[in-house]
């Protein structure tokens, strides 16, 4: 949250994501080599407002060399559902809908549009937080590939 101000009732429910994970991933896909990165995501509050940015950055465990990077806003409904929308430094957009349970801490995020992708058609998302550790799993359809694993990471709030 930044300072000085209220957690909107909104948010309150996805509260828990609010601050600095960092930790490692891997990554892989039927049309690429296989990769193990490391990662920070940020979730951040403007105070009183019914919305979380977010921000993701990775790079190369052996270099430090950045890799990936995307940003976009996590708007939580009171009805338990969410709606999300990314950019990717690839040019890539998203716009995924989906659902949260703030009991089992769990966000589940299906792709309603992809945009400025020549070759993704489809993507998923599912967040976890269990004994503490953020873990999530991306998963992507190309014109040539089913929906299957693409990104799967485990991150440790600083």
């Amino acid at each position: 949250m930044d300072a000085g101000g209220a957690v909107h009732p909104a948010v309150r429910p996805l509260s828990y994501l609010l601050g600095t994970w960092r930790g490692q991933g891997q990554g892989g896909f039927p049309t690429i080599t296989s990769f193990n990165y490391g990662e920070e995501l940020r979730f951040s509050h403007p105070a009183n407002k019914p919305v979380i940015a977010y921000s993701q950055k990775t790079w190369k465990l052996d270099s430090g060399e950045p890799m990936h990077a995307e940003s976009g806003f996590w708007r939580p409904k009171p009805d338990g559902t969410i709606e999300v929308v990314i950019a990717q430094s690839t040019g890539l957009v998203e716009v995924q809908k989906g659902t949260y349970n703030s009991e089992e801490k769990v966000v589940k995020l299906q792709s309603q549009l992809v945009g400025n992708a020549s070759k993704v058609r489809e993507i998923t998302r599912v967040f976890k937080l269990v004994a503490g550790e953020l873990s999530y799993e991306v998963d992507m359809a190309t014109n040539l590939t089913n929906l299957q694993t693409h990104l799967r990471a485990s991150l440790k709030k600083l």
